[in-house]
């Protein structure tokens, strides 16, 4: 890896942290709009997005307080969702990835620890991501789409 390649991730994971803590009460919790999740769309453009993401998670879950399954649980589906947004990163599903892995699976482990419905929760959780990532993830990638020539 390049020293651009590894400060680029640095960044990503580094802007997933401000950016979730900037809107913590609205970045946790079983209903949610997780704004950083709009940089879910960067392993379309960047594969070093795919570490950035889940060091970022990571980290801002580990500051947000709700415990190991979320510091482990939330970080490893947002490795997957970037793994998956990354091989679909040519077909429109890429931005799909990131909505049904958080909804089902951060759901799976939100509902018990909020004691909330599990379906309300994908509901929920699902919306949020929906709104993070079409509000703000698909303009990013519109921009970015521009800025870089990608067709």
């Amino acid at each position: 890896m390049s020293v651009r390649t590894v400060a680029r991730a640095a960044m990503i994971a580094a802007l997933y942290v401000v950016l979730t803590l900037a809107f913590a009460p609205y970045s946790y919790g079983p209903i949610q709009v997780r704004v950083s999740e709009a940089l879910t769309v960067l392993p379309i453009f960047f594969p070093e997005a795919i570490p950035g993401l889940f060091i970022g998670c990571l980290v801002a879950n580990a500051l947000g307080g709700l415990g190991l399954w979320d510091i482990f649980g939330g970080s490893l589906v947002t490795l997957l969702a970037a793994i998956g947004t990354y091989l679909l990163r040519r077909s429109w599903l890429a931005f799909a990835v990131p909505v049904l892995a958080n909804a089902f699976l951060v759901s799976a482990y939100l509902a018990p620890i909020f004691h909330v419905p599990y379906w309300a929760t994908v509901l929920y959780v699902g919306l949020g991501e929906a709104i993070a990532v079409g509000a703000f993830g698909v303009p990013l990638a519109i921009v970015l789409r521009k800025r870089l020539g990608k067709k």
